[in-house]
């Protein structure tokens, strides 16, 4: 599987009696295909996972499926658990439904190194489908380092790998410089950063918004056209930045609902709405971009 480019992990809309809304689902991610997005990722974390049960689950995969089909991209689902056995189990019912898995490192359990890498080497030699493993320690509790990563890319079955480290750090570094294919950026503002030192896109909530712009950073980088690159990226950056100031999707969802692509902002508990002063913001940044 190539990885490159502009991948959404798309949230989950919901309707005014709180059941997911599949036909917003359904145009929106016609729309993000349409836009330039190299591909869907469905149940990852801005999906809001957690709060589904598992028809909901089931729902957004049968949505997003043929959705990508019709595009020619691929689709990916997020998997994840700290039971290896379990996260097995997961994956296999995605044989023929999805392109790949988004894996993360097991959470909260910290097998160390070792662990880790048994549990990919494990699921990879299972999985009817290629693996993206989703490194992301600040919500993991497991920092691993670029010998680790390395051998875990490695791996047979390994497509590529989701990077996000919440900086662009030594281990960035050292592991980008050893040229592997299928490394995507997973914290939105240093997308163009990360590319800028080998990362081949993003998987990136903020790409819901100014998609084409997203694409188009990519495309640049693609092509080492450096100052365009660096000239959008700043700007994306600053988007970025009013994406996530409060937790993850709120403020995506409240600029959605604000263009009336999706029926509300709704998110599900823990999770509480973006507040207007914060959607008002990601606006006026996106208009900055896309104006």
């Amino acid at each position: 599987m190539d990885l490159h480019g502009i991948h959404v992990p798309l949230v989950t809309p919901f309707a005014a009696d709180g059941s997911v809304a599949a036909d917003a689902l359904e145009r929106l991610a016609g729309e993000l295909l349409s836009a330039g997005a190299a591909g869907l990722v469905a149940l990852g974390t801005t999906g809001e996972p957690g709060s589904l049960d598992e028809h909901e689950k089931r729902t957004v995969v049968e949505v997003l499926a043929p959705v990508c089909r019709a595009h020619g991209a691929p689709l990916a689902v997020g998997v994840g658990a700290g039971d290896t056995r379990r996260t097995a189990e997961a994956l296999a019912a995605l044989d023929g439904v999805a392109d790949a898995a988004l894996v993360t490192v097991p959470a909260f359990v910290r097998p160390g190194p070792a662990g880790v890498l048994a549990h990919f080497r494990y699921l990879a030699e299972r999985s009817p489908v290629p693996l993206i493993v989703y490194h992301i320690p600040y919500r993991t509790g497991q920092r691993l380092d670029a010998d680790v990563l390395d051998e875990v890319l490695r791996l047979p079955g390994v497509a590529g790998m989701k990077y996000a480290g919440g900086a662009v750090d030594d281990t960035a570094v050292d592991l980008l410089g050893r040229g592997h294919r299928g490394v995507l950026a997973g914290d939105d503002v240093q997308l163009s950063a990360m590319m800028a030192i080998g990362a081949e896109g993003g998987i990136l909530a903020s790409a819901h918004l100014a998609t084409g712009r997203y694409a188009e950073l990519a495309d640049a980088w693609h092509k080492g056209e450096a100052a365009r690159a660096r000239e959008l990226g700043h700007r994306l950056a600053v988007l970025a930045r009013a994406a996530f100031a409060e937790p993850n999707p709120a403020v995506v969802k409240g600029v959605l609902h604000a263009q009336g692509r999706i029926p509300t902002p709704d998110v599900r508990l823990p999770l509480l709405p973006a507040t207007p002063a914060a959607v008002t913001t990601a606006l006026t940044r996106l208009a900055a971009v896309t104006g």
